[in-house]
């Protein structure tokens, strides 16, 4: 994890600068590539601050040991939910969402709803039914 929060810090801090002298040479009379900038800066920066904090709760990972094998990584990974559609549901429904931004307004008053039932029926899906824990 340190590696890879490392990474991401140095990827966040090699946007910052970008930003201004993007910004200079454009003479900021063009602002969506200084936002996108600062947004990779933002996101990278963001994914470092995670994983310096998941760091912190967890042992050593391998891929941080000079000596680390590649067969101590094997094991379990995580729980991956083998029979769920709600992926399917959030995905359709974010496309009718993006869809009604491209098209008309209308489209999202109706998409805005299915994307908060899909995500609401994703998180809650192991508190009952079949699967619940």
């Amino acid at each position: 994890m340190k590696t890879s929060a490392k990474l991401f810090l140095y990827l966040g801090l090699f946007y910052v600068p970008l930003i201004f002298i993007y910004g200079h040479f454009t003479e900021w009379s063009e602002p969506v590539g200084a936002v996108g900038l600062a947004l990779s800066a933002g996101f990278g920066l963001m994914i470092a601050g995670y994983f310096t904090m998941t760091d912190r709760k967890m042992d050593l990972d391998p891929s941080d040991k000079p000596e680390g094998e590649i067969n101590e990584v094997s094991g379990e990974v995580g729980f991956f939910s083998p029979y769920s559609w709600w992926p399917l549901w959030l995905a359709a429904s974010i496309s009718l969402l993006a869809l009604g931004l491209a098209v008309g307004w209308w489209i999202v008053f109706v998409a805005a709803p299915l994307v908060a039932l899909a995500v609401v029926g994703w998180v809650f899906e192991y508190f009952s039914g079949e699967h619940a824990i």
